[in-house]
């Protein structure tokens, strides 16, 4: 019996699981670590500016105390990792690791931590816009860069995370008895934020993909296309968004309802 199992294992069609090392693996070979310190350090710096938007010169201490809990790292590493090993447990995952523990692979992750968490300054997100907008639109780097966009859904998706995820803070902040704010009230709300959403969440994809790739050859980038075009490719696409998901989903409806606290006085 073992050994029909083994064997039925090894044939074509037969689903392969990733394993909780392989997992391991992946995350190490992805640097997730690293982009969720970089995640909680810009969600921080953010609800800075949200104090100041709704409850300006108040909250104090308590507020950037609570912000800080919110966005720490080891919690946003939790939701993420949660939601992204769900969505990947079916998926063979040797493909990927061939690809990232590969030297083409592990320099694609490296280059893209490095520019997320450079381009949290303004100056260095303005420039990779530029960057990009200077593109010639017939050169092989801006059609490389379309399909790569194309093929992971890029803009679409994180236009309905941005969306989701106003939703939640609108329902987060209705929760907390501050806003009266209707189910149609936040749906119309956010609907009216779409247009202006794509327009920046598009500038700011290809302007950061122009900086991230921007030392890759053209042969290497169409290396990362092909990986992505592949089955193993899109189904971690698609963890990296579900995991990405599950932290802003959570995290933006928690902003809303201390925010709701704050605003009418009670700080945490």
């Amino acid at each position: 019996m073992l050994r029909l199992l083994a064997a039925l294992a090894l044939m074509p069609g037969v689903a392969v699981a990733a394993t909780p090392a392989e997992l391991a693996r992946l995350h190490e070979a992805l640097s997730t670590e690293a982009l969720m310190a970089i995640l909680s350090e810009e969600g921080i710096e953010q609800s800075e500016d949200l104090r100041d938007a709704m409850f300006p010169g108040r909250g104090g201490a308590g507020w950037t105390a609570t912000a800080a809990h919110i966005y720490s790292a080891a919690r946003l590493s939790g939701l993420f990792r949660q939601a992204f090993d769900e969505a990947l447990q079916d998926t063979d995952a040797a493909p990927l690791l061939d690809f990232y523990e590969g030297e083409t692979g592990a320099l694609i992750a490296r280059l893209e931590v490095d520019a997320r968490r450079a381009i949290m300054a303004e100056d260095v997100e303005a420039a990779a816009r530029n960057a990009f907008d200077a593109l010639d639109p017939s050169s092989p780097r801006m059609a490389l860069l379309e399909e790569f966009a194309e093929l992971n859904d890029l803009v679409d998706r994180n236009v309905t995370g941005a969306l989701n995820a106003n939703l939640a803070f609108y329902r987060g902040l209705s929760s907390g008895e501050a806003f009266d704010m209707t189910e149609d009230d936040m749906l119309r709300d956010v609907w009216e934020q779409e247009t202006e959403i794509r327009e920046d969440t598009r500038a700011w994809v290809f302007g950061y993909m122009t900086f991230a790739y921007e030392t890759l050859t053209d042969d290497q980038l169409n290396d990362y296309v092909v990986m992505a075009d592949s089955p193993a490719g899109r189904a971690l696409n698609r963890a990296l968004f579900a995991g990405f998901d599950a932290i802003f989903r959570d995290v933006s409806y928690e902003m809303g309802q201390v925010t709701a606290q704050f605003s009418v006085g009670d700080e945490l």
